[in-house]
């Protein structure tokens, strides 16, 4: 079954995803080099987890091959990691301390996103037995 054409999966998003990883890991070593180490760290950790989201959400669309639904452990991986990611590029930068708080809750949405995907590869695996 072919999917609609210009419909996005799971793997095209996770293959933005490391491409937007990518960038902004040059930006950071490159163009914030004067920051603090303790921003640079941020810095690092963000760009770390955003390549862990991305690789999970594209191997997760190797074994999903339909359009992209709402409701999916990729959708849960993105959303993990622009709040946790994004959430600590902000802080390197210079936001404000509580926005801080909004990183835990990146990284719960990104390990439900991995159990999540586990669970349906269980499941799968079960109904093919």
């Amino acid at each position: 079954m072919s999917r609609p054409q210009g419909s996005l999966n799971a793997f095209s998003l996770g293959a933005f995803t490391a491409g937007v990883g990518v960038l902004l890991g040059a930006f950071g070593a490159h163009a914030l080099s004067a920051l603090p180490s303790a921003n640079l760290a941020w810095w690092h950790t963000g760009t770390q987890y955003l390549f862990i989201a991305a690789f999970g959400i594209m191997l997760y669309g190797l074994f999903e091959r339909t359009p992209l639904a709402l409701r999916s452990p990729a959708v849960m991986l993105a959303i993990g990691a622009l709040l946790f990611s994004g959430s600590l590029f902000a802080l390197a930068l210079g936001a404000p301390r509580w926005l801080g708080m909004i990183t835990p809750l990146g990284g719960v949405a990104m390990i439900v996103g991995f159990a999540w995907m586990g669970w349906r590869a269980l499941r799968a695996g079960s109904a093919d037995s």
